[in-house]
């Protein structure tokens, strides 16, 4: 069994032989050590590949029958989960329970450094009664050393309930194991400054929970070819964005996009359902509930019943 408190052996907390001269030298020389070393972050996520699928897969399975996604972490770890969570809502227009970032120490945390909270394990086991997770719950545990007891208790927790869980770390099985249903390994190796996982382990872990998050919002049809079609249009930038992507799919002249966007009610993917199937808001409405709201169904049901209309 992993000791907790020894952790000299784990790969992130490594000495890293090409950096030993990190203070000589000139900061072009540095910026050239970081780029070579952050090309390790890519490579990593790369090596993960099998398993971030099945997490996408899996996830997006779940949230379709009405589970959510959690993230739980402290400190980097806790801090990149919390930023991707609240990136769903406005990229998505997902609600924000849908998916949610917690971290140890509560949002305060997300300021202030609040290290000492990660080592209680029955805080994160509480906080799946808490949030009330079930089985139908998605929890990814991010901790880069793999050993944070609020993230372990926060999966033991999960497991208890019957959710799916995830482990997400940067070291290798032999050093840390997982009883967790989906085990990604994002294997940066030794940090430029030994210890500091917010480096290319962070760097390793923003890249894999991109990947999770948009792919499984890709799996629930928040997104037709790679237009953000649920983009919430709550500000300047992303009314231009909606409009835009109204524009470039439609092919109608930025004004012509602008009314059609106020008739959709702001919601660009009813905007191009109703303007492709020339049907009105309600109906088209109705149409996208009937295909849970992926666009590209709804279209294609629509075309394929017009045209058997037509041939009969």
């Amino acid at each position: 069994m992993t000791n907790l408190h020894e952790r000299g052996h784990l790969l992130t907390e490594q000495i890293n032989s090409d950096s030993l001269n990190l203070d000589l030298l000139s900061s072009e020389e540095l910026v050239e050590l970081f780029n070579r070393e952050d090309e390790k972050a890519v490579a990593a996520v790369a090596s993960a590949k099998k398993q971030l699928s099945e997490a996408i897969d899996r996830t997006a399975k779940n949230l379709s029958q009405g589970g959510r996604l959690f993230y739980i972490g402290a400190g980097t770890s806790g801090r990149l989960g919390v930023l991707d969570a609240s990136e769903c809502p406005p990229t998505f227009c997902t609600p924000p329970e849908l998916v949610q970032g917690i971290i140890a120490g509560g949002d305060k945390a997300l300021r202030r450094s609040s290290e000492q909270l990660e080592d209680n394990t029955e805080d994160g086991e509480a906080i799946i009664g808490e949030y009330q997770i079930n089985k139908l719950d998605v929890v990814v545990g991010i901790t880069a050393g793999g050993t944070t007891p609020y993230v372990l208790g926060a999966l033991n927790g999960a497991r208890a309930v019957g959710a799916t869980t995830i482990f997400m770390t940067c070291v290798p099985q032999d050093q840390v194991s997982s009883s967790a249903d989906i085990d990604i390994r994002l294997l940066t190796g030794a940090e430029i400054l030994a210890g500091s996982t917010r480096l290319k382990a962070g760097t390793a872990t923003k890249l894999a929970l991109n990947i999770l998050s948009t792919g499984v919002m890709v799996r629930l049809g928040k997104v037709y070819g790679n237009r953000m079609v649920d983009v919430a249009v709550t500000n300047q930038k992303l009314h231009d964005r909606a409009l835009r992507i109204l524009q470039d799919l439609t092919g109608l002249t930025r004004d012509t996009a602008n009314v059609l966007l106020g008739r959709s009610g702001k919601r660009v993917k009813l905007a191009l359902l109703m303007h492709w199937t020339g049907l009105g808001k309600e109906a088209s409405n109705q149409l996208l509930s009937a295909h849970d709201n992926n666009l590209r169904a709804a279209v294609n049901s629509h075309k394929q019943h017009s045209n058997s209309n037509s041939v009969n």
